[in-house]
This record gives structure tokens, C-alpha cells and sequence, in this order.
């Protein structure tokens, strides 16, 4: 009888994370993959759903305007217990270090639900930074029963809180799997926003709780410097809808000729753009693992990072928040040719693009194993 595995998710970085994993669950007889959504995230959760082709088995929709974490926690916690009932995993499966992840492990628990942790291990042991990540996936590992850790690193934080090595597979992340499956495929832009863009590409994402207020506007200010300095190069900032970016970013870079902003995109044409960047200027955790996967360097506009691997590779560099520090980290990658090869052709320390089939051999192999 095959193994029934529970995925539940509930936004868009989990779902990309999660696809490869579902689709190679799919391959294996003796694995059947469920994937129970809890929508936290609706609509870029859909995007990707349909990129890579699931169909979610359950739909928790929990998504409400103005929602809050509690509100999600709360949700979680009510709803998700009658889909275990009914659907009887032999173990749940989460990724990463959103609320629906802590969530739907803890429910889990509370049935005696094995749970599987995907991305586990990543730790800035900074409470706050980011918030609410690191206390989500912190909970999440106490929970877990199986941690499957994207580096050594990883392997080595989660040793060092009392998680019995045994327990622990060091596999790659899975985001390498999604990126190079989508990477790989044809994609013809057709935005005019995104077709005519002259000079090199400098990628920006930025949308963290723990920046908004003058951090942010920093953040905006650093940007708005770079696109005075380089006024034949083209800033790409595809603008989070939250009113604590909103406002910020239209107040300073509207109407500068070489700065577009535009609306949030879904993860294909993203990544396709990513490919096309000389350099990603971001706050995000999944650009510092994708963008080295395709040689990009990347300036991590935070104080600190739960990714120090691609830090100690020399792929990422932490720049934080000041205007003035984005602008010198920045202008030293587009004005030295040797810093920036340095950065571009370092080893990306987060996969070879298997994680996913590592993953599946091993719940594979554990389930069995305890089992007998």
C-alpha cells in the first residue's frame, strides 16, 4: 500500500519549493502525494499552482483582507484537523517558516501525524529578523520528525538544538529543482515593460516587515542614487502590493526614466528576468538561493540572513538597509569587471537541482523502516 504524504501550504514561496517534490512524489508507486492549500496567500499561490500544473486535493481558502498572523494561525488550527480525519496521511509534510508551516505542523502533532520538514534548519537566531520566520521555523523543527536540511550548515544548526542526527538528511533545496525546471523552458515576454530594457538589468525585489518605516525608505533612497548614477542601465523593481511598500517606493522612484515598477509578477516570467539581470538587489530569502543557481550576484538589502552558505561562497554579500552602502556595494559590481566575475562565477552552495528526488528516497526508505 503506497504511502500517503500530505503536503499543506499556503503561499506562493512554499508552493514553489513544493512543486518539484509533489511532481516527483508522483513518479514513485509506492508514494501518493495529497496537497492540501490553506490559500494564506491566494492569488500568487494559484499562479504558481498552475505554472507547474497541481490541483490541490483540499482547499482550506483562508485568506480574508486585512488578515492578520493570528488570523491564519487560528484558521490553521480549526479547519485543517476534519482534512487529517479524512484524509489519514501516514505523515505531513511543510516547508520553510511561514505561519500555515508551524500551523499545520502543530496540528499534526496533536494527532501523532509524523511530520517532514522541507528547508529545514535555517537560522539567524535573531527572534524578530525575520519576523515572524525565524520563531515559525524554529517551532516547526521541534515539531518535526524528519528535517530535510538544504546545506551543512543547516545540518549543523539543528544538531546544535538537540535534533538527533539520525534525523537530519542533508539533500539540496528544492528551489534549484523549480528554478532550472523553469529556467529551461521557451518564454517570450510580451509586456512592453519588460521587452525594451536598455543597458544592464539591475533586479530589485524588497518587501520586509522588519523594514518598513525609515529603513524602507532608505532602501528606496539607495535606489533612487543608483538610477542617477546609471543612467543607461535599467532598474526592474516589480512592486509588493503592502501599503508600507506602496507608499515609499511611488513617493521616491516615480519618474525616473530608468526605474520601472511594475506590478508583482508570477514566477516564470521572473525568473526569465532573473536570467536576464546583471545583478538582483534584493531583501527576499529564495532570490539569494536562485539567483547564484544562475549566476547572478546578490546584494542582500538586510542585516542579517538566515543563507550565510551563499555569504561564505561569495555568491551573496549583506548590505542592510543605508542608502549609502546599497549605492557603494552596487556601484562596485557595475564598475569593477573582476569584483563582479568573482561573485558571478562563485559555486551556488544551495543544490545541483535533485533535491527533490533525494527527498522522496528517503521518506521512502524511513517510512518503510519504521514501519517494520
Amino acid at each position: 500500500m503506497a504511502i500517503r504524504a500530505l503536503f499543506v501550504f499556503g503561499t506562493r514561496p512554499e508552493a514553489i519549493k513544493l512543486a518539484p517534490l509533489i511532481l516527483e512524489m508522483k513518479k514513485h508507486r509506492a508514494l501518493q502525494p495529497v496537497v492540501c492549500i490553506t490559500a494564506q496567500h491566494r492569488e500568487m499561490l494559484d499562479q504558481v499552482l498552475r505554472l507547474f500544473d497541481i490541483v490541490p486535493d483540499r482547499d482550506l481558502n483562508l485568506m480574508q483582507p486585512g488578515q492578520s498572523l493570528e488570523d491564519i494561525l487560528v484558521g490553521v488550527c480549526r479547519d485543517l484537523p476534519p482534512v487529517l480525519r479524512e484524509v489519514r496521511p501516514d505523515l505531513l509534510l511543510v516547508q520553510g517558516d511561514t505561519t500555515t508551516s508551524f500551523a499545520a505542523a502543530k496540528v499534526a502533532f496533536c494527532q501523532k501525524i509524523p511530520v517532514g520538514h522541507v528547508e529545514a534548519g535555517l537560522r539567524t537566531f535573531r527572534k524578530y529578523a525575520p519576523f515572524p520566520e525565524e520563531v515559525n521555523r524554529r517551532l516547526t523543527s521541534v515539531l518535526a520528525d524528519w528535517h530535510f536540511a538544504p546545506t551543512e550548515a543547516n545540518r549543523d544548526n539543528l544538531l546544535r538544538e538537540g535534533i538527533p542526527a539520525e534525523k537530519i538528511f542533508v539533500t539540496g533545496n528544492t528551489v534549484i529543482d523549480a528554478l532550472l525546471q523553469v529556467a529551461g523552458r521557451p518564454y517570450r515576454f510580451e509586456d512592453p515593460a519588460l521587452v525594451d530594457l536598455p543597458g544592464r538589468l539591475i533586479l530589485v525585489t524588497a518587501h520586509r516587515r522588519e523594514s518598513f518605516g525609515e529603513p524602507f525608505r532608505q532602501l528606496c533612497a539607495g535606489l533612487a542614487a543608483l538610477a542617477e548614477r546609471y543612467p543607461n542601465d535599467t532598474i526592474l523593481y516589480p512592486v509588493h502590493l503592502n501599503p508600507n511598500v506602496q507608499q515609499p517606493v511611488r513617493e521616491i522612484l516615480c519618474g525616473r526614466s530608468n526605474v520601472r515598477l511594475v506590478e508583482p509578477m508570477s514566477y516564470e516570467p521572473f525568473v526569465h528576468l532573473l536570467k536576464r539581470a546583471y545583478l538582483a538587489l534584493t531583501d527576499s530569502g529564495g532570490i539569494q538561493e536562485e539567483a547564484p543557481g544562475l549566476g547572478v550576484p546578490v546584494l542582500v538589502m538586510r542585516e542579517t540572513t538566515e543563507r550565510p552558505e551563499g555569504v561564505t561562497a561569495g555568491t551573496v554579500k549583506l548590505v542592510g538597509t543605508s542608502a549609502e552602502r546599497i549605492v557603494a556595494e552596487a556601484s562596485r559590481l557595475l564598475d569593477d569587471p573582476a569584483a563582479y566575475r568573482a561573485m558571478a562565477q562563485a559555486k551556488n552552495p544551495y543544490g545541483d537541482g535533485h533535491a527533490s528526488e533525494r527527498i522522496c528516497e528517503i521518506i521512502e526508505r524511513e517510512m518503510r523502516q519504521s514501519a517494520e
